[in-house]
């Protein structure tokens, strides 16, 4: 299926731009192949993922990559605890990090390794991770969820339209979801507010299991579950709301579940991130693609090459939270993102790196804005 031309605002950045697309490094020196290796580690509700970059001149070159579904959170929501087989699980797939971590020599201090709302809501989170310390050296740090929404939009950055009076980036993940309002600014887009919804595709999906039947009373109820956790949050700035109302706005979302929906958009046959990553779709687009995946049923849903049947009872949970997001925050454009916090974590670490000099000299200066200039979209 070919994607029809977006609606873009006069001046809007192309479906994706050159710094999104795959590339080799050909840069020499301190920004090439001779430049530090970094690593970023995000531990999820549902996934477990590693990224290994070298700085460029444009943000980073991609040396490696891990993905695993490990579902740490499964069950979480009904004992409040991490599951031993979901520990098992984890473990596993982070001892397979630490090898790919040592296997390309990456300095210890220039790897970030974070773990997200699955072990911030279990009762023994911390003693997992105390558990991974102690058998694979892996440092794994409890972030909080203004962290976690911060980290996803520093990712997303080169993805905004700079002509967009208002962004909202939509992170989507196994436990939570994480909301950020960016307006337009003088030196780029300016925070305006954030929430966390403890609905993520794990936790709504254990909520609401799938019927056998009435597939669409089952998806609005997942809908209106996440709509009531939404009404509860959001920027307190007045001025947000009428941005919304103009139309010049528009979504970045970055999730494993609207990368899917894209891709079940596109009509992939196997999963692109280069046809995906930086998509426009317009929220009928959204809207026709989750429609698709309720037809389709359980089974269809994991025949599909761009879900599987690891996905196949999570991808329309996360259909349902954008849903419940675009009825809150109408807006008719949607830009897709693969990526988001571990790119946010990588060019947090680099940047921070190239600025301690400075700091020595002279106090840092308050970062309330975050200007399209230090986007840094990774080229993987």
């Amino acid at each position: 299926m070919k994607a029809r031309p977006m609606p873009e605002t006069p001046g809007a950045p192309v479906r994706r731009d050159a710094r999104s697309l795959p590339t080799k490094s050909r840069d020499s020196g301190a920004s090439g192949r001779d430049a530090p290796l970094y690593g970023a580690l995000d531990l999820g509700t549902n996934n477990c993922r590693l990224l290994i970059a070298r700085p460029s001149r444009d943000g980073f070159r991609v040396v490696d990559s891990f993905s695993r579904i490990v579902r740490l959170g499964e069950g979480l929501s009904h004992t409040g605890r991490l599951d031993d087989r979901a520990m098992d699980r984890a473990y596993d797939a982070l001892a397979l990090c630490a090898e790919r971590v040592a296997r390309k020599g990456l300095d210890a201090s220039r790897l970030t390794a974070v773990a997200t709302q699955a072990c911030r809501a279990a009762d023994n989170g911390q003693a997992f991770i105390d558990r991974v310390r102690r058998g694979t050296g892996l440092k794994l740090k409890i972030i909080d969820p203004a962290e976690e929404a911060s980290l996803s939009v520093a990712g997303c950055l080169n993805l905004f339209d700079p002509r967009a009076d208002a962004v909202l980036v939509i992170d989507v993940g196994g436990g939570s979801t994480e909301l950020s309002w960016m307006t337009r600014a003088a030196r780029g887009f300016e925070n305006k507010g954030w929430m966390s919804a403890p609905l993520g595709v794990v936790t709504l999906a254990e909520r609401h299991p799938e019927p056998a039947g009435d597939t669409e009373a089952w998806f609005e109820a997942m809908v209106a579950d996440v709509g009531e956790h939404l009404a509860a949050g959001g920027p307190s700035d007045a001025s947000v709301r009428p941005l919304f109302e103009s139309g010049r706005v528009h979504m970045v979302g970055t999730s494993g579940a609207i990368t899917s929906l894209a891709g079940i958009h596109l009509g992939l046959r196997r999963y692109q991130r280069d046809l995906v990553d930086g998509l426009w779709m317009t929220r009928g687009d959204c809207e026709a693609a989750a429609l698709r995946l309720k037809r389709l049923g359980p089974a269809g849903r994991a025949a599909e090459s761009c879900i599987g049947p690891d996905r196949a009872d999570l991808v329309l949970a996360g259909a349902a939270i954008l849903e419940a997001v675009q009825r809150a925050w109408p807006c008719e454009r949607v830009r897709v993102a693969d990526r988001g916090l571990r790119e946010g974590l990588l060019l947090q670490k680099m940047r921070d790196d190239r600025q301690k000099p400075r700091r020595r000299r002279r106090r840092g200066r308050s970062n309330g804005q975050a200007g399209n200039q230090a986007a840094g979209a990774p080229a993987t």
